[in-house]
């Protein structure tokens, strides 16, 4: 009678394609990440409005929360529908400035955040600290 030979054959290596792929996927992530962290500045795009308001002629307007949840327009202390109104007769093309505390309640945040969308306005900058 004739034996029967099974072959097993070995792995004596493993790919590392693959493996090689997804870490430079990550390092991308990371180089991306860590260029908005070192700029300090997150650019947000919105959508476009077509009806602009062009009586404010500043190049930049600043929207601040403090840690007790309370709104400036500039240097003013607002309320969220005084907000509203003064973003509403600023210009859709000019660069809004969020600078809200890391103490302040995330609603505040989402609120001015809904407020500006709601308006169409296009530049938006977040500005945090290293």
């Amino acid at each position: 009678m004739a034996k029967c030979k099974k072959s097993h054959k070995k792995f004596d290596s493993i790919n590392v394609i693959p493996f090689i792929d997804i870490m430079l996927v990550l390092l991308v992530m990371v180089l991306t990440t860590a260029t908005f962290i070192k700029q300090g500045v997150i650019p947000v795009s919105l959508p476009k409005a077509k009806a602009t308001d062009k009586k404010d002629t500043k190049k930049e307007v600043t929207v601040y929360v403090n840690a007790k949840g309370e709104m400036f327009f500039g240097k003013d202390k607002v309320d969220l529908i005084t907000l509203e109104k003064r973003l509403s007769a600023v210009n859709k093309s000019q660069t809004v400035i969020l600078r809200s505390d890391k103490e302040s309640k995330f609603q505040d945040f989402v609120s001015v955040m809904d407020i500006l969308k709601r308006l169409g306005h296009e530049q938006l900058y977040i500005v945090t600290k290293k």
